[in-house]
């Protein structure tokens, strides 16, 4: 089958697994041309199918030659439909993995239900006894609360009252004014449920409750702040009081690990093109202008490269630096006093006219499509490829 990216705004509909094999490759050969980090030695990601999550497992993996558990909910190949992107990578991760001989294996299911908890549980009992990491990086638009049986949907909203911004089609490079009405109480409370902390305690509750949580593990989650520009439809907004909670859910596990030597954190990364980051307005046209200033600075990194630089400086160091809330900042390099000035002088003159010359829209559009497996040079796209891949583990 021939494959050609179609999208749906800032969806894809289709993936490439040669593309996306090549994308793994590439983040795997970064790590592997790094310093080895004195890491973990078994892990779980929960959402380890894309973007940071994958990063996670790859870092872990490669640098630390840990043994991993990667949980996500992707769809196989059906028909002509291909699989999602997520699925294509897990395909990738774990044959290198095996190819190396490292320990992976995935569980695709709704990481949010008791079902899905209880087997992971079984599988680290089975093969590995404990964990002693956990990163919980998902990103997903609605959850069945386990207990309840709601379903919660997500929205990205500003709160209290309405939002008015530029914005970015970075398909057609228009620079574009946007309004979004403020949030319900009732969609701010779903929004919280569906991306806030409590699904990553549940996690951790019943881990601890199961034994198969090690002493002294650490567990860790990623968020964002990001600029003031942005404040009213990330931080201050229905995605802000979802990580709100998320942080107030790491302050409550690190004090129930404590007693242990358990660590738990959040890690506070930069501004990158993720199948969750796409879906926020405002941020395309931000990460273009924020891309084209940190490039030229030469300190813009991708997802992999700032989770090894979260493993090596941060969580497997001695000199690990927290801010004044306890959190990891891994967008030190973004928020640079001379990088969020010249990034704003861009925003206050950034027009349809003159998008492409003043930001790196080019760049953060092959970013997106990267994500989907499309935009690799050596990639032959007009070639027939097998879309039915199964992932090794899943059923073996």
């Amino acid at each position: 089958m021939i494959i050609k990216p179609k999208f749906k705004g800032f969806i894809c509909t289709t993936a490439h697994p040669e593309g996306c094999a090549r994308s793994v490759k590439e983040q795997i050969d970064y790590v592997k041309q790094q310093s080895p980090v004195k890491g973990p030695k078994n892990v779980l990601v929960i959402g380890a199918s894309t973007g940071y999550g994958l990063a996670s497992r790859i870092v872990s993996t490669f640098s630390s030659g840990a043994n991993t558990i990667g949980v996500f909910f992707e769809k196989p190949a059906a028909g002509n439909k291909t699989a999602t992107a997520g699925w294509y990578n897990t395909v990738a991760f774990e044959q290198v993995a095996k190819e190396e001989n490292y320990y992976a294996k995935s569980i695709n299911g709704d990481a949010f239900s008791t079902e899905t908890k209880e087997e992971v549980i079984e599988l680290i009992k089975k093969d590995l006894g404990q964990v002693d990491l956990v990163i919980y990086s998902l990103a997903a638009p609605r959850r069945v609360h386990p207990v309840t049986g709601e379903t919660l949907v997500s929205s990205i909203k500003p709160v209290g009252k309405s939002f008015t911004s530029k914005n970015l089609d970075f398909h057609s490079e228009k620079v574009a004014e946007i309004t979004l009405e403020p949030a319900s109480d009732e969609e701010v409370r779903q929004a919280v449920g569906v991306m806030g902390g409590e699904d990553w305690e549940m996690w951790i509750e019943a881990l601890r409750n199961a034994g198969v949580l090690a002493t002294g593990a650490t567990t860790i989650s990623y968020s964002y702040i990001g600029p003031e520009l942005t404040y009213p439809i990330y931080r201050e907004g229905t995605i802000g009081k979802a990580k709100g909670s998320l942080e107030a859910a790491a302050q409550k596990i690190h004090s129930e690990l404590s007693s242990q030597g358990g660590k738990a954190f959040v890690s506070v990364n930069k501004a990158l093109v993720t199948q969750a980051s796409t879906a926020i307005p405002a941020m395309s046209l931000y990460m273009s202008l924020l891309f084209k200033v940190m490039k030229e600075k030469g300190i813009h990194e991708n997802c992999v490269e700032q989770i090894y630089r979260l493993f090596i400086e941060q969580l497997y160091s001695t000199h690990m630096t927290l801010d004044e809330k306890g959190r990891i900042r891994l967008d030190d390099w973004e928020m640079k006093e001379e990088v969020q000035r010249e990034v704003l002088a861009l925003w206050q003159d950034v027009s349809t006219e003159n998008v492409g010359a003043l930001s790196d829209v080019a760049g953060y559009r092959n970013d997106f499509f990267r994500l989907f497996g499309f935009g690799f040079d050596d990639v032959e796209y007009d070639q027939d490829v097998d879309i039915q891949l199964a992932i090794p583990s899943i059923n073996d």
